[in-house]
């Protein structure tokens, strides 16, 4: 996979990290620490060769560095940034190669236009690979949207690393021909899994368009439409800016004469 591709599927997954968490979340955090290093570490990096571009980026970060150079040529290679782990990139690679298989599937579903945007949908996943399986059972989160999350992290899921808004992980290739049309399933080019796509069910959430079927069942102090996760986000904005959220008047459509 090239650098390109990559590229676009980490901003893919950050904007729901950045746009939807909450102020102080996890899955918000996490996400500007990692795009805090890669800016400082691209950078340094590219100093000796390309050193006005690399000023130019350093003059204009938006925060004091932690040493608060005055210049990107001062003070080297933060220890910081050379102190992070290695990812998994076994791991991390199954995970994409799933995420493919499971887009040119859903391409199928999105030109017959069961679905529109990847939000719309569910995607059923089968493996006979303990390993495989072992690794997306780890990133299966919970079946709706809430936070604290109790299964995984709250960072890392499948839901999120696919864009997709629910994701199944079944026990046999019978379970994904009961729930999904013969022509919206196949096997994997990259993953051997054999996947399944169909509509998301439940109700599409007005803030951050996941589909969950506790929708609008937390309350309506926000609105009737949000999930529990941006209703927390919410809440949370409240607390810290110390204003309160005015919910958007929906207009009914004008009757066709």
């Amino acid at each position: 996979m090239s650098y390109p591709e990559v590229d676009a599927e980490k901003w893919d997954v950050a904007k729901d990290r950045l746009y939807i968490s909450a102020v102080d979340d996890a899955r918000r955090r996490s996400c500007q620490t990692v795009i805090h290093a890669l800016l400082e570490g691209f950078a340094k990096s590219i100093a000796p060769i390309l050193p006005h571009m690399a000023e130019d980026i350093w003059q204009n970060l938006p925060y004091k560095t932690d040493e608060d150079n005055s210049s990107v040529f001062e003070g080297g290679l933060s220890e910081k940034l050379m102190s992070y782990p290695e990812v998994d990139a076994e791991k991390w690679d199954l995970v994409r190669n799933v995420r493919t298989d499971v887009n040119q599937v859903l391409e199928s579903a999105r030109k017959d236009k069961l679905v529109g945007a990847s939000l719309d949908a569910a995607a059923y996943i089968y493996t006979s690979d303990d390993k495989i399986k072992a690794v997306l059972s780890e990133l299966d989160g919970d079946e709706s949207l809430i936070t604290p999350s109790v299964k995984t992290n709250g960072v890392d899921e499948l839901r999120t690393a696919f864009m997709i808004s629910q994701v199944h992980i079944v026990d046999s290739e019978d379970a994904i021909t009961e729930a999904c049309d013969s022509e919206y399933t196949g096997t994997g080019e990259l993953s051997g899994c054999m996947i399944g796509v169909k509509k998301a069910e439940g109700t599409k959430c007005g803030r951050c368009w996941f589909y969950d079927k506790e929708v609008g069942n937390h309350g309506s102090k926000y609105g009737p439409d949000l999930c529990q996760r941006c209703g927390e986000a919410i809440f949370s904005w409240e607390e810290s800016s110390g204003n309160e959220f005015s919910a958007p008047v929906v207009e009914e459509a004008a009757p066709v004469a």
